[in-house]
């Protein structure tokens, strides 16, 4: 294994990630100067470990190497934004894709269309430039965006499901799925009383004035 290539390799992931939270930071201050409430509760992020990397690849069935890392995964540096509505994703979302010094690669949209295991969240891989000494590189950063109860519930299984190796009883998939449903809605009845309280507020503000 070329130890200094993958070290390289995580450090350019790292500086990604770096990069697509300085653009957060700036969406931020523009929520602040319209006088609108942040949406982001709060942000993780991660670059993969060589363990994960190389599980990926092999279930690929490709070499592990740094160059087939580079070309088959996109997702080796995540960025996790949590939002406490659904809404908030796809304000995030927009004010992501109209930034002009990222490229959108992918977007899947797990929220309108569950995975068959009931996980839920907004997927989209953005393309950032990291500059090195003597180049520059294109790099991808996995951007997930999802509500607090959808997290919840996707740190449960990833938790239960990785205990397990995949091989967890069919009743234990089938009470995580119907927990998933729980956790939809939930959200659904959480964005009614969102509206509801918005639009007090929008007839408080005309009373008063």
């Amino acid at each position: 294994m070329n130890k200094e290539a993958w070290q390289q390799l995580f450090l350019i992931h790292g500086i990604a990630i770096e990069e697509v939270k300085v653009k957060l930071d700036k969406l931020y201050e523009t929520y602040e100067l319209a006088g609108e409430s942040n949406p982001i509760e709060h942000i993780k992020t991660r670059v993969k470990s060589f363990e994960s990397i190389a599980r990926k690849l092999e279930e690929k069935a490709k070499p592990v190497n740094v160059a087939n890392a580079k070309k088959y995964l996109n997702d080796i540096a995540g960025v996790r934004i949590i939002c406490a509505f659904t809404s908030d994703i796809y304000g995030i979302f927009e004010a992501l894709i109209h930034q002009t010094d990222i490229k959108i690669i992918e977007i899947k949209d797990y929220i309108k269309n569950p995975k068959a295991s009931g996980y839920q969240s907004l997927h989209i891989v953005v393309e950032t430039l990291v500059q090195l000494s003597d180049c520059i590189e294109h790099v991808p950063v996995e951007v997930q965006i999802r509500t607090i109860a959808m997290d919840y519930w996707a740190t449960l299984e990833h938790k239960l499901r990785y205990k397990y190796f995949d091989k967890a009883p069919v009743h234990i998939a089938q009470e995580l799925k119907k927990c998933a449903s729980i956790i939809m809605e939930l959200d659904r009845k959480m964005m009614a009383i969102k509206k509801e309280v918005d639009q007090y507020d929008i007839k408080e503000n005309e009373d008063n004035q």
